[in-house]
């Protein structure tokens, strides 16, 4: 399953999940947060769907979390199979939301996606996001990013409720949006914490 599926890529709306927006990591992430890792887990949901929940810990603030994620320059170190992302409308900066498209590569057994979301920011806390075109049936979610240490780091907690039309079993689509929605919140920290302070 293609990084794009697990972290929404590039990043982006959850209106009507009350689950995924309801969601926290509990004591059983606590080790992974805690060793500045990522915990993710996705369950099944109707239609094929996985809903997914992670986490991660990064010691910078939230500005500084929130600029990388939503600056399409760094999309190819988040998820390394992205080959392009734009704005195609909105204003992020004084409007408040934009629409996004990003393109991950395929292989012999996902498909190359192109994935068309809106996006809708309360700056520096949360990003709701929602299909808008593309390839995946079903897209929506949200980011949130909680402040640690009195604003010298942050908590990003991502859920998504995400779909695609992959011929594959269901449990090892799951297992591989697990597993990429961790590599990408492990390349936002390494990303972030990789900048010039």
């Amino acid at each position: 399953m293609k990084p794009v599926l697990a972290l929404a890529v590039g990043l982006m709306t959850l209106v009507s999940t009350p689950l995924a927006a309801a969601w926290a990591p509990g004591p059983g992430a606590a080790r992974d947060l805690g060793s500045g890792q990522a915990y993710s887990e996705v369950a099944p949901a109707a239609d094929g769907a996985g809903l997914i929940h992670a986490a991660i810990d990064i010691p910078a603030p939230p500005r500084v979390v929130w600029m990388v994620m939503n600056d399409c320059r760094y999309i190819r170190r988040l998820i390394t199979s992205a080959v392009d992302c734009r704005v195609l409308q909105g204003d992020a900066e004084h409007g408040g939301w934009d629409i996004k498209e990003t393109v991950t590569k395929g292989n012999f057994f996902i498909p190359t996606i192109h994935n068309i979301y809106r996006s809708d920011y309360q700056p520096y806390s949360l990003i709701r996001f929602r299909k808008a075109g593309g390839d995946l049936r079903v897209e929506e979610g949200e980011w949130r990013l909680e402040p640690l240490n009195n604003g010298a780091g942050t908590r990003v907690i991502y859920s998504n409720l995400v779909a695609a039309n992959i011929m594959a079993p269901a449990p090892l689509v799951r297992e591989g949006m697990r597993k990429d929605t961790a590599k990408v919140l492990a390349n936002l920290r390494a990303v972030t914490l990789s900048l010039p302070r």
